[in-house]
């Protein structure tokens, strides 16, 4: 018997059409249809529980894996019924319950988010290879909204391999081509490069890093080159928006350090689910002019 030699895309091409056949529900395990949603709700946030743990530690330098969740003021190992997503915050009124210290709500709000998308996509994909994939990306960018937030650094665990899966993952994506994937990492890592490069030929100091480059690489892995000039637009002008608000409270300080990592994340999610009815709606309105 001949073996025939598989080509590059076959793997990603059987697992597609195994995923599209379970979507159809043919092998799907019979369960009431109210049952489907809180599942991939209480999917999302366990994810989103592990997810806190990558916030913490990523700007650490320490292993996402172990040792296990601890508190950080005293290092009590936490007990599972202590773990489990925003019910133990609640049931633990935000203390920790062995020398008090208050739990951030930081820890509800991650798991929370990463329930809502779970389930925003399962609505919007169902049972797909789409699905998987922009969970993976959605997960990255709450890590990357948070830990910007918190340190001002978008980390290089996430964005690197997320622009590597992304163009990967366009194998399987049929609506988005790997053409497209790669010329959205070069737009997007290139539009921003400039950016960053002029500003500092202008001012003379950094005035964007090289994290939100990296992070625009990888929204243009996941997303394609068309979604670019729409997460650019969105994110500038909330970004303008919050940090003309900023300045006046703090007084007109032009030089404080505003992170952007958060807007272009909204401004991802926003494109990803919206992203069409948006361009179609602007396209109609300066159609009108």
């Amino acid at each position: 018997m001949s073996l025939k030699k598989l080509k590059p895309t076959e793997p990603l091409e059987k697992l597609k059409i195994f995923l599209e056949s379970k979507a159809r529900g043919n092998d799907l395990i019979a369960l009431p249809t109210f049952t489907w949603p809180f599942l991939v709700f209480l999917l999302g946030t366990c994810i989103g529980s592990f997810l806190n743990v990558c916030i913490c530690r990523l700007p650490q330098d320490r292993s996402v894996v172990k040792p296990g969740s601890a508190c950080p003021k005293c290092g009590h190992r936490l007990k599972w019924w202590e773990n489990i997503p925003i019910l133990s915050f609640l049931f633990l009124q935000a203390k920790c319950r062995s020398c008090g210290a208050r739990i951030s709500l930081q820890y509800p709000m991650v798991e929370l988010s990463s329930g809502l998308l779970a389930l925003a996509l399962w609505y919007k994909f169902g049972l797909s290879p789409e699905i998987f994939i922009y969970f993976y990306f959605s997960a990255c960018l709450i890590i990357v909204t948070f830990v910007d937030l918190a340190h001002q650094i978008v980390p290089d665990a996430v964005s690197l391999p997320g622009i590597a899966l992304g163009f990967l993952f366009s194998f399987l994506l049929p609506e988005l081509s790997w053409w497209d994937s790669l010329l959205g990492i070069l737009m997007g890592g290139g539009i921003l490069f400039l950016v960053a490069w002029g500003y500092y030929i202008i001012a003379h100091r950094e005035g964007m890093g090289g994290g939100d480059i990296k992070l625009l690489a990888m929204i243009g892995a996941f997303l394609g080159w068309q979604a670019i000039p729409l997460v650019i637009l969105l994110s500038a002008a909330v970004g303008s928006v919050t940090g003309l608000a900023i300045m006046s409270v703090r007084k007109g300080d032009r030089h404080m350090a505003i992170s952007y990592g958060p807007f272009l994340a909204g401004a991802a999610l926003i494109t990803l689910f919206w992203g069409r009815e948006l361009t179609a709606w602007y396209l109609a309105f300066i159609s009108m002019g």
